[in-house]
């Protein structure tokens, strides 16, 4: 069903004689509609992001908007005299939204035509549907965890993290620093396995096996006691990344396997695979464990690959992988592990591993 019908990411408002009645440029004033706001902000309940496409003149549009009391549920409003399938590529190339993941509502039969022949995979929908949005099974997504709720306010935070990348003249690392990067690592509780499933489902790049886990497996796992579900959350200076990994750990008494590794797109540039997978070796070193990950590999994860090798992961035989061997057909990695460092651009709060029940701790290098 879901592949059938994707979940919409982002609903692309037109704003005359749509998102308000009337039009601004010919009538002055305009009314929102209450039946309309409320569906403006349940949707944003549900973490669905929302933009405009509009033929107006931005100041005074956003203006109104703001007014209105709305502007703040729209990011990236595109506000202008353009065609609105530019627009709608705009926002989803900033966003990095496949086509498919976005929709488009407007009064006008012309501008959804024309929308919907040079962005088919963009969802079209007419002024007179969006009360029943929130109704569809596109908008309604399965489970709304913490992470959906705020979705709006991270991306603008990360709006204003890469326009103040932008006007950084020193080296990416030298910037890595100045955001009070802060990665902690936690066993998954309820709120958490939600937001576990919702990202072996949105990961498709920075996932080592492509494997959708389910809630139900995921809790299964979860009350195992040779299994560890772990989530992992970002936060810096301009606020919340959220939940932006997820592990699935199988431990063994000579070797622990790392079924599944999965990050977030959105913090490739911070490293974040490759510091989890240092943190694993480090743990697997100090329990004397060797450390097997599953890999399948896919049309879109060549860079996983990259980062179990560069940590070095290979493909040697060992007798551990008679402990824990392969199964659906995935490729079994081995590395055996020594004592790793954190890293100097990252605090890293983690549970420790290798002594059940111990609180967690900062990641201490070697003889820390």
């Amino acid at each position: 069903m879901r592949d059938a019908n994707p979940l919409v990411k982002c609903l692309v408002w037109d704003l005359d004689n749509t998102l308000w009645q009337g039009t601004l440029l010919e009538d002055g004033q305009v009314h929102l509609p209450k039946a309309v706001r409320d569906v403006v902000v349940e949707l944003d309940a549900r973490g669905i992001l929302q933009s405009v496409a509009s033929r107006n003149d931005h100041e005074h549009a956003w203006e109104q908007m703001q007014k209105l009391g709305i502007g703040d549920y729209f990011v990236l409003p595109q506000i202008g005299w353009g065609p609105k399938s530019e627009s709608l590529r705009a926002i989803a190339q900033e966003l990095n939204f496949a086509s498919a993941a976005m929709a488009f509502i407007d009064d006008q039969p012309a501008e959804r035509a024309e929308v919907a022949h040079l962005l088919p995979q963009v969802r079209c929908y007419e002024a007179a549907a969006a009360l029943t949005l929130p109704t569809l099974p596109e908008f309604s997504p399965a489970t709304v965890t913490t992470d959906a709720r705020r979705r709006r306010e991270m991306y603008k935070a990360g709006f204003r993290r890469n326009a103040e990348r932008s006007q950084f003249t020193g080296p990416d690392e030298a910037f890595l620093r100045t955001l009070g990067l802060a990665m902690r690592v936690e066993r998954a509780g309820n709120e958490e396995i939600s937001r576990i499933e919702e990202l072996t489902l949105r990961t498709s790049q920075m996932n080592a096996t492509g494997v959708h886990y389910s809630d139900q497996a995921l809790r299964a796992l979860a009350a195992d006691d040779r299994h560890e579900v772990l989530v992992v959350m970002l936060s810096d200076r301009f606020g919340p990344h959220g939940a932006v990994g997820v592990i699935l750990l199988e431990k063994g008494v000579t070797a622990w396997r790392l079924k599944l590794l999965a990050t977030s797109c959105r913090v490739v540039s911070y490293g974040v695979g490759t510091v989890l997978l240092h943190w694993l070796a480090d743990e697997a070193a100090r329990s004397g464990a060797h450390l097997l990950a599953d890999f399948h590999r896919t049309e879109r994860n060549r860079m996983m690959e990259i980062a179990y090798r560069f940590v070095g992961f290979d493909d040697r035989s060992c007798t551990c992988r008679e402990e824990l061997p392969p199964t659906d057909g995935a490729q079994l990695l081995h590395l055996e592990p020594t004592r790793q460092s954190p890293p100097a651009h990252l605090n890293v709060i983690v549970p420790v591993l290798h002594k059940p029940g111990a609180a967690s701790v900062a990641w201490a290098p070697p003889g820390g």
